[in-house]
């Protein structure tokens, strides 16, 4: 699926996806896939293309790269708080804040595609280990929307998440003729 909204290049999130055994499967292979995606996403990109938006008002190329370790070292940590207390309260964070720190501006993006692989390898093992059950039943409450997130929607979230951003860097590849 694609859109012509620049913010949401595949669309906007949809809970759906992870309603069947065989939809986790799937959203589990994503995010295994997913650093790789973003490898060849960036793939040969200059810095000044880095540093470029990847739309107006929106965050540059570099920025989304650093963000999404950042966002799955939460959702790493929140499956684990999930399996192994009674719907803990997670700590919501500022995103926003986070991508104008000094580790964005000055660590390589390689730095953070290589902890997203080394992240996403942990956390694909951990997933896969998830009896089918304990998706739907276990989860976190997210303060910020007072609700109680189960394993299998932010299983969701994330998969979405990971293609979502790669779309960003690929659609303004495509628009800038990179």
């Amino acid at each position: 699926m694609t859109s012509s909204d620049q913010r949401y290049p595949i669309g906007r999130f949809d809970f759906a996806s992870t309603a069947t055994s065989a939809g986790r499967r799937a959203a589990i292979d994503a995010i295994a896939a997913a650093p790789a995606g973003l490898r060849a996403a960036v793939a040969g990109l200059t810095p000044e293309q880095l540093d470029t938006p990847y739309r107006d008002g929106g965050w540059t190329v570099r920025q989304v790269l650093h963000h999404v370790p950042d966002s799955h070292m939460n959702g790493y940590v929140r499956f684990k708080l999930a399996l192994t207390e009674e719907q803990p309260t997670i700590k919501p964070y500022q995103e926003a804040a986070w991508a104008e720190l000094s580790d964005v501006r000055d660590v390589p993006v390689e730095t953070s595609l290589a902890l997203l692989d080394a992240l996403h390898h942990t956390w694909v093992g951990l997933m896969r280990g998830i009896p089918d059950a304990d998706f739907e039943r276990l989860g976190y409450v997210h303060p910020e929307q007072g609700k109680v997130i189960t394993l299998a929607n932010a299983l969701a979230i994330y998969s979405w998440h990971g293609k979502h951003h790669a779309a960003h860097i690929t659609s303004l590849r495509q628009r800038m003729g990179w």
